[in-house]
């Protein structure tokens, strides 16, 4: 059974936001874990004497992880406040919105 998607303008909904917010929320969290790296070795090798290699891996990986892992959920809960201001945007652009 051959579906064919609609065409002109009866366009697909999706909840998915646009390209640009998805590779905005991807670049924040990329750099959200490399700062977290970055303060996560510096805060070992401030307090490390002597041969600090894997104390000071360790807390560059806990450090990216923790920010990385803030960060996406941070950008989770903005994309998901911007789709339901879209949704209402669009409700009360077609008359729907509560008066």
């Amino acid at each position: 059974m051959d579906t064919v998607p609609p065409t002109g303008s009866e366009g697909s909904l999706s909840a998915l936001p646009s390209v640009a917010v998805r590779i905005t929320a991807f670049v924040a969290v990329c750099l959200s874990g490399v700062a977290g790296a970055m303060i996560g070795y510096s805060l070992i090798s401030l307090q490390c004497e002597g041969d600090c290699g894997l104390p000071k891996g360790l807390g560059l990986l806990i450090g990216s992880l923790t920010a990385a892992i803030g960060m996406a959920i941070v950008a989770v809960l903005v994309m998901r406040a911007l789709g339901e201001w879209k949704e209402i945007e669009d409700r009360a652009s077609a008359g729907h919105a509560p008066q």
